[in-house]
């Protein structure tokens, strides 16, 4: 009896009280009355239990409030009302999570916080988004990081969307190390290791399905670090020195991109500037260059100019044909 009254009062304490909302002995004497079937407890019973749960580690503080009387409220370890909100914002706009999933996963951090923190967490973060979530992802992101742990090999089916919008899977023979698993552009990604050409191979984790683990591996497979600024998933052919011109409302976002290996230069016109960066140059350079039209263009190196010309050249081909509009 006495170990069930004392969790009645934590729970309540946990559920009902906070910094700013704080609850006396009477209060408990209430909800132990109407909540439980405990009877009246005395005062000095919950005073002793109060001090019981502070001398086991429980940060119960005491606060005075009107008429001299004495306040409680806990002070919960770990994660503050902040960092709580912003896990939950996190989990909301996730894509890759079901909507039970979502709700499953929020009710647990609701469970660490006062019923007026919950309150405020109502209010969500909303996902603009057409794709439906993958199921599979949590589990298959489990598989993974236990088989990078287990330094094994990895097997699995692969898929990808046919004409007719379905994932089509298929099993090929695979010699891969996974080596790390990389959030890039609202997705999961695993990096591999070819074990026979050491080459490095990427993967989307939510399309990969019947994930097991090969043997142990006999090398040790590391992912080379990118020499620079990396614009796709994918491994660029080579590093090189870039210097591309811009409209200045591009500045900041260049920067956030390139950060460290950026490099600004004043231009002659007032509405453009120059930034240099070392860029990992590849088909995702030259998509990434593309979506930004007139308002980008690469000054050197040269044969990084000419390839991306040449592509431009390849894009308008396909139009010359569409007849004008009068």
């Amino acid at each position: 009896m006495e170990h069930e009254r004392i969790i009645y009062i934590l729970e309540y304490l946990t559920s009902q009280t906070d910094k700013n909302t704080k609850v006396t002995i009477r209060d408990i004497q209430h909800y132990l009355a109407a909540q439980t079937n405990l009877g009246d407890v005395s005062a000095l019973t919950i005073r002793r239990d109060l001090n019981r749960l502070q001398t086991t580690g429980h940060n119960i503080q005491v606060s005075r409030g009107a008429h001299n009387t004495a306040e409680y409220y806990l002070v919960r370890k770990g994660f503050t009302f902040n960092e709580i909100r912003f896990i939950v914002d996190s989990v909301s706009i996730n894509k890759f999570l079901s909507a039970g999933q979502k709700q499953k996963l929020i009710k647990k951090f609701e469970g660490l916080c006062s019923a007026e923190e919950v309150h405020q967490l109502i209010s969500r973060i909303a996902l603009n988004s057409l794709a439906a979530p993958s199921a599979n992802l949590l589990d298959n992101l489990d598989k993974v990081h236990k088989i990078i742990s287990q330094k094994r090999k990895i097997h699995f089916e692969y898929g990808k969307y046919d004409t007719h919008k379905q994932i089509n899977y298929y099993t090929k023979r695979r010699d891969m190390i996974p080596c790390q698993v990389i959030y890039f552009n609202e997705r999961f990604y695993l990096k591999c290791l070819n074990a026979e050409n050491q080459t490095v191979r990427t993967y989307r984790i939510d399309r990969m399905r019947h994930i097991t683990a090969g043997e142990e591996t006999k090398i040790k497979a590391e992912i080379p670090k990118p020499d620079g600024v990396v614009l796709d998933i994918f491994e660029p052919e080579d590093f090189v020195i870039v210097t591309l011109k811009i409209k200045r409302f591009l500045l900041d976002d260049m920067l956030e991109q390139f950060g460290k290996y950026a490099t600004v230069l004043d231009d002659k016109n007032p509405e453009t500037v120059q930034i240099r960066a070392k860029i990992g140059i590849g088909h995702g350079f030259y998509r990434w260059v593309m979506k930004y039209g007139q308002d980008m263009e690469i000054l050197s190196p040269p044969e990084v100019r000419e390839a991306f010309a040449q592509r431009i050249a390849g894009v308008a081909a396909l139009y010359q044909e569409t007849k004008k509009l009068p």
